[in-house]
């Protein structure tokens, strides 16, 4: 008898098993699957990859060279990143229709997935800005009146106090921010395209560039009141100073010399 009982399991001997198979299943989930992840991104990353390059040879070689180096027809892309391609082309801006002072921004040729692919692509050729996520670009929340502050001091002097946009020098200018998405602003902000300086987030913080753009689609939202009627580019009084003593002015003197002329008529009858 007590050989018997000496062999005896005790009563959570199986509840130890258990939990020791478990543990065992686990831990070679953790061994495994992450790598197993790991594997799969890098993998869809190479297709990105090669998917972007045959795109860009057809498309981008011809002006930026076969592996991204710059020609006379176009800048090197070699560390631009995927936020500047993905600005470029998700604007129309590029591939270019013909060689000028400044792009415009035109209808989109290319789909968002054949974007990411030359943004994979060119981003693989040398490290630079990458392309923000919808929580980076998202100004839920943001502060409008600090993002006032920072576009009037950092963009105003090109693309008017609201964004309307202005002209240049040489035939250059800096286009409106009326339609452009939150993505593409905040990415106009990371790479600084054409003309435009950039602002790093050494420079320029993650959050500010949030506040800038809720600043901008703010005073340009369908709901923001214009009590001033006409918005004359939104340049405030001094512009609608300077129209009324043009126009108004100009239309007192016509009026002047028209009842001067008729009155001469009339003594003279």
């Amino acid at each position: 008898m007590k050989k018997l009982s000496a062999r005896r399991r005790h009563p959570l001997a199986a509840v130890v098993v258990l939990l020791l198979a478990l543990a065992a299943t686990g831990g070679l989930y953790a061994a495994f699957a992450p790598a197993g992840k790991a594997q799969a991104d890098e993998t869809a990353q190479s297709l990105a990859i090669e998917e972007g390059k045959k795109l860009y040879a057809v498309g981008c070689a011809s002006c930026h060279g076969t592996g991204g180096q710059g020609t006379t027809d176009g800048p090197s892309l070699v560390g631009v990143g995927s936020a500047a391609v993905d600005f470029q082309v998700g604007t129309g801006r590029m591939p270019a229709q013909q060689p000028g002072a400044q792009v415009p921004k035109k209808k989109v040729i290319y789909t968002q997935a054949q974007i990411d692919q030359l943004a994979a692509y060119v981003a693989s050729l040398g490290a630079g800005p990458i392309t923000p996520t919808e929580s980076q670009t998202n100004p839920e929340g943001a502060d409008i009146g600090r993002g006032g502050e920072l576009f009037r001091t950092n963009c105003a002097q090109c693309h008017n106090f609201t964004g309307e946009g202005g002209a240049l020098t040489h035939g250059k200018y800096a286009p409106p921010l009326t339609d452009v998405s939150p993505k593409h602003i905040y990415e106009a902000m990371q790479t600084g395209p054409q003309n435009m300086p950039s602002f790093p987030d050494s420079t320029m913080p993650e959050k500010e560039k949030k506040d800038i753009i809720a600043y901008v689609k703010a005073v340009n939202g369908e709901e923001t009141p214009s009590p001033g009627g006409f918005g004359l580019g939104n340049l405030g009084p001094v512009s609608e100073g300077l129209f009324a003593w043009i126009f108004g002015l100009g239309a007192l003197v016509a009026v002047a010399v028209w009842v001067a002329a008729h009155t001469a008529k009339a003594k003279k009858s």
